[in-house]
Order: C-alpha cells, then sequence, then structure tokens
C-alpha cells in the first residue's frame, strides 16, 4: 500500500510539473466565424487577425528590435463536454474588500502582507526587452515583487539561478517588481515554488498574456440605446487613461483629444493603430464620428502589438495612467486571473480612479476574464441595436453591466470602420461615465458604480443575470440619482 502511495505521489508531481511548462493552443478553426475578433476589416479574414483559430508566428525586425507576434492563442478555448462550475463573487463588489491570498505554493511560506505608502515608479531598468511568446504566459519568466533594491534583486536571481530581465518601483504595488529570466529551461511553476522559500519575495506571478477583445464586423446607435443626448454630452475636463494599442492621433476624430501619450513596449516596433484609435474616439471623439464624451483628455498608454500584451507591460502602464491624475482607466482586454493585477487594481481603486474592463468575447462557457472580474471594476458586456446580447460574451455572475458594442462605426487607423466587441461597449461606458464625472466632479467612484447598477435598464431574466449584469446602461437615469 505503502508502495503504492509513492508511486502515485511521483505521478503527481510529474504531472504538475508538465501542465506548469505546457502553453494554452488557440483554439482549432471549426470555431464560429462570429467569433472573429478584429477591428481591421481588411484583415478581419486573416488568420493573423483571428480572436478564434489564431494562427502561431513570431518574428524579429532589423537592427536587433523584437515584436510581439499577430494573434497566436486564445487564452479561453471553450472546454469540451461543457464547462466546470464558475465561482461567484459578490454581484454587489464591495470595493473596500481585499482580494483573498493566493495559495501559497510549496514550501508554504506566508507571503507578507501588502502596506507601506504608495510611491513613484522610476524609470524601467531593462537589461532584455519583452519577446515574442506563445500561451497564455511567458514560458521563461516570473514576475515577483521584492522587499529591497535593485541590489536585492539580483542577489535574489544569484541565488536561484535566474537572470535580471527588468526591475522598477511599481507605484501601485507599492514596492519593487522584478521581472526573472529563467535561463535553464526549468517550468515556471518550479521557479515560483523555489522562490516561495525566500522571504524576501512578497508575491510571485506567472508574466501572464493578455489579449485585446476586439471582433470585426450604421449611424452610431449607442447615444440613443444609453439614453445620452449627443448634443450635450460632454467630458470637459476629466481625464480618462486608456491602455491599448498604439494609436493614429492624425485621425481627425482625435484632433485635440489626446492629452498625452506613454509607450510600455518602446523596444516593439508599432504596426497596429485601429484597435486604440476605436477606444479613445468612442469615449471622447470629435467631427463626424463623436464621441461619447467630446472634451474628455484622452491618455493614452500604448502596451499591445498584434493584439497581446503581458503582466509586466500592462503594470507599467497602469503605473504611468495613475500619475497622470485620472478618474477613469479603460482597460479593453482579457486574460488570467493575476494577483498583481488585482492588487494594481485595488490600490486604483483606493485613489478614486474608476475602473471599466471588457468582460470578454470568448463564449457562454469561457472562464472569467480579467481585469473585469476584480472587485472593483466595472465589467462591461456588448450588445446590439436591438439590446440583444452580443452571442461571443463572456457570461458570468461578474458581468456588471451592458452597453452597445456590436456594428458601430468608430474611428480606425484608415479613417472609420465597423466594429464589435465588449472592449468598444466598454469604451462606451467609460464615455457614459466621464459625462456623470463632468456634471457632478465630487462623484466618488463607489457613488459612480452604485449609481450605474441602481439604474440600468433591465434585460433578460428579472434582476441582475450572468448575461446582462444590471441591465442596459442608462446614463440619464445614473445622472439623475445625484439629484435626488
Amino acid at each position: 500500500m505503502a508502495a503504492r502511495a509513492v508511486i502515485a505521489f511521483a505521478g503527481f508531481l510529474l504531472a504538475a510539473t508538465t501542465i506548469a511548462a505546457a502553453p494554452v493552443f488557440a483554439q482549432g478553426k471549426d470555431q464560429p466565424p462570429a467569433q472573429t475578433d478584429c477591428a481591421d476589416r481588411t484583415n478581419a479574414a486573416g488568420a493573423d487577425c483571428a480572436k478564434d483559430g489564431g494562427t502561431s508566428g513570431t518574428g524579429s525586425v532589423g537592427g536587433g528590435a523584437v515584436f510581439l507576434p499577430a494573434l497566436i492563442v486564445d487564452l479561453f478555448p471553450n472546454p469540451p463536454g461543457g464547462a466546470a462550475p464558475l465561482p461567484t463573487p459578490d454581484p454587489r463588489r464591495d470595493p473596500a474588500s481585499t482580494l483573498p491570498p493566493p495559495a501559497p505554493p510549496a514550501p508554504p511560506v506566508q507571503a507578507p502582507a501588502l502596506g507601506g505608502p504608495i510611491i513613484s515608479p522610476t524609470d524601467l531598468i531593462a537589461t532584455e526587452p519583452q519577446r515574442a511568446i506563445v500561451g497564455d504566459f511567458v514560458p521563461d519568466e516570473v514576475l515577483v515583487t521584492v522587499d529591497g533594491d535593485a541590489a536585492t534583486v539580483q542577489q535574489i536571481a544569484a541565488s536561484f539561478g535566474l537572470e535580471v530581465r527588468s526591475e522598477r518601483q511599481s507605484r501601485l504595488l507599492g514596492t519593487t517588481l522584478a521581472r526573472f529570466g529563467i535561463p535553464d529551461g526549468r517550468p515556471v511553476g518550479v521557479v515560483l515554488a523555489q522562490l516561495a522559500a525566500d522571504g524576501r519575495t512578497r508575491r510571485r506571478e506567472p508574466n501572464h498574456v493578455y489579449s485585446l477583445q476586439q471582433a470585426a464586423g450604421i449611424v452610431n446607435y449607442a447615444f440613443d440605446r444609453i439614453a445620452l443626448d449627443a448634443k450635450a454630452a460632454s467630458g470637459e475636463n476629466v481625464r480618462v487613461a486608456v491602455i491599448d494599442t498604439g494609436i493614429d492621433d492624425t485621425n481627425a476624430a482625435l484632433s485635440g483629444v489626446i492629452a498625452d501619450q506613454f509607450d510600455a513596449m518602446p523596444n516593439v516596433p508599432v504596426e497596429k493603430r485601429d484597435h486604440g484609435t476605436s477606444i479613445d474616439g468612442l469615449i471622447a471623439g470629435v467631427g463626424a464620428l463623436k464621441g461619447m464624451a467630446p472634451g474628455a483628455k484622452i491618455y493614452h498608454a500604448r502596451a499591445f502589438e498584434g493584439g497581446k500584451s503581458t503582466m509586466d507591460v500592462i503594470l507599467s502602464a497602469l503605473d504611468w495612467a495613475a500619475e497622470q491624475d485620472v478618474r477613469i482607466i479603460n482597460m479593453s482586454f482579457v486574460g488570467p486571473k493575476n494577483d498583481l493585477l488585482g492588487i494594481a487594481c485595488r490600490n486604483a481603486r483606493s485613489l478614486g480612479i474608476v475602473l471599466v474592463a471588457a468582460a470578454g468575447n470568448n463564449g457562454p462557457k469561457a472562464p472569467y476574464g480579467y481585469p473585469a472580474a476584480f472587485d472593483g471594476v466595472i465589467a462591461v458586456t456588448a450588445t446590439d441595436a436591438k439590446d440583444g446580447l452580443m452571442p461571443q460574451a463572456n457570461r458570468g455572475a461578474y458581468v456588471f453591466i451592458s452597453a452597445p458594442g456590436v456594428e458601430m462605426v468608430a474611428p480606425s487607423g484608415a479613417g472609420s470602420d465597423v466594429v464589435t466587441g465588449t472592449s468598444f461597449a466598454a469604451a462606451i461606458v467609460s464615455g457614459a461615465i466621464a459625462n456623470l464625472i463632468h456634471v457632478a466632479p465630487d462623484r466618488s467612484a463607489d457613488e459612480i458604480e452604485k449609481a450605474l447598477a441602481d439604474t440600468a435598464r433591465d434585460l433578460g431574466p428579472k434582476g441582475r443575470d450572468n448575461d446582462f449584469g444590471y441591465g442596459l446602461l442608462d446614463t440619464k437615469a445614473a445622472e439623475a440619482v445625484k439629484k435626488e
């Protein structure tokens, strides 16, 4: 009996090591065409633009520069034979609640609690730029928060046979963030377990990969559906941060809209500008392609190329956004749960920032999409001109509110395009919130979230549900709450 137990335990360890090293691959090509996920209509039929059934690809350009490939992986393939029951967070999402501590990897060492003052970031110190990746995390990197400075980071790297690929002070994490490389092929899970034994490390996470949430497909119907008067709409003096692709700031719809820009991946050439241009335009566009909140000032952080980014890059963009004194951060992307991202979102919310995120376009059986599923983040799903749910939208108790996001005209790098996806619904909500803040600048993030939930127009089953959340955004009703 003892021998069989030992053999079984050894088999378990071997399976765990194999799983830790295995990437997540794209779905097969038999996925429905409705899953196509690209704002650039000229490329919508190409494999590199597909959200589902994407093809793998890597590459480099001259001068030693490197870039992330086109969409090569679906982070949330639909599980065969139905999905396992999903966790159910508090639908009223108490923003003051803290994230539950992650299960500590073996050997079990209690990670110190987050504390201390929020500190300003320093410039990124990088010895190796971000690279092309395949899978749901970079296979030879880990992210670690460290008690100590650059010298401590170097000592930890030497102790565990790792490379320091970057290290910086994170404003939102309130500590040193190190990106360690694994030069000897050890699985990420093994390295995370080894680092847990070192008391100088606080949090240890994979460098997860995140995907933009778009689905390419006629006058913009969003104003009418969310009860926002297009003539009176204004986000004047409201600062909104957008974390997305690069943008075409020569597009007429963005004239005078962009207050500042930040490139969180300067070593990766800019190739795609459509998605970011559409998001900024839907929030605050001017002229013929008027956004929800003209007059709002956009602080745009480029953190995606080829539809992909990593946790390290996104955290850098979030830190920059927090430094800009913005009231809203729009995050039109989805990826796995990552505790570092959860801490950053929680601390951004504690600064009074309203966080808006796409719920995801990965289908009814997909796992929860993050950052949308974190407490204190407004998770937005997409509806069409008749208030029907976008078929490929994620479902779940974390879905907070619905907004137009199917076949809308939006600015793009080529001028304009018809766009579909929860990305664009999130932008509509960000613009609507900018209107609320413009009318009542003293309105808090908690008050805004409550007003949206209390005044949403119920869709689907009576009451809150996992498809539409509280229902369709009603800007007029939400604004009236403040006046009662």
